[in-house]
Parts: C-alpha cells; structure tokens; sequence
C-alpha cells in the first residue's frame, strides 16, 4: 500500500474508529523488525511509545525500517515510512510531512503525545536525510 492509497481509503471512512482501526491493520503489516535492531541507539525519542527506526542506503535512495511496542503507532510508523523510504536524502528533506499527516487528519485527531511523537520520528528521518548531503 502507498500513500495515495490511504488518503483514497481515509476519504471512504466516516468515522475515525474506522481510520484507527485501518491504521492498526497498516502497522501489523509492516515487515519484521529484527529484536537486534530494538536498542537505544536505534529509540526514538520523544515518542510515548516505543519506537524504533533503523535504515540503509541502497545507491541513492534511503530505505527505512521501523517498530513500536503499540499498536496504533506501528500503524503510524507504517504511514511515516510510506512518506520517507526509497526517496533520495533531498527528497527526504524536500518532503512537507507535516502538511501530509494534517491532510490526512492525523494531528488533529491524535492525543499531543502522539502528535510529538509523530514529529519526532519526521525529525529524526530528516536528520538521517541532512546526514547524506
């Protein structure tokens, strides 16, 4: 699943129980985070939650893995990395995330906890973008 794809099926859900629900199911299909992988170094800091990012530069492009000890945020995770992986360290910095989470409603819809910790992770992956340039 891609980006526009869960903006189409944000716009066919009324409620947002059916958006977190959707967002739950977004995080359970992320592919394994290896347990070695979970360690402070990799943390994300400021989030509530647990969460993990690690990532791999393959030519050009910055490939993203990520994790969280919650549910909704490993679906939030699954959206970030639909925002950021395989795009070039420009295009990472380039990239208004913060318009697309409040386009799909997310900030305003999500406790200030999470909302930080959302920005938390845009601002770390920003970091690792600024790191390649």
């Amino acid at each position: 699943m891609n980006l526009d794809e869960v903006k189409e099926t944000f716009e066919f859900m009324d409620e947002w129980e059916d958006r977190y629900r959707f967002i739950i199911d977004l995080g359970r299909n992320l592919p394994d985070f290896r347990e070695e992988d979970q360690t402070e170094e990799n943390r994300v800091h400021g989030c509530t939650s647990k969460v993990w990012l690690v990532y791999n530069k393959e030519g050009d492009k910055v490939i993203f893995k990520g994790d969280s000890d919650a549910h909704i945020v490993r679906g939030l995770v699954a959206i970030i990395l639909m925002i950021f992986s395989n795009k070039t360290p420009q295009e990472i910095l380039q990239t208004d995330a913060k318009s697309i989470l409040i386009e799909l409603g997310l900030s305003q819809h999500l406790s200030p906890m999470r909302t930080n910790g959302l920005f938390s992770m845009v601002e770390r992956i920003q970091a690792i973008g600024k790191s390649f340039c």
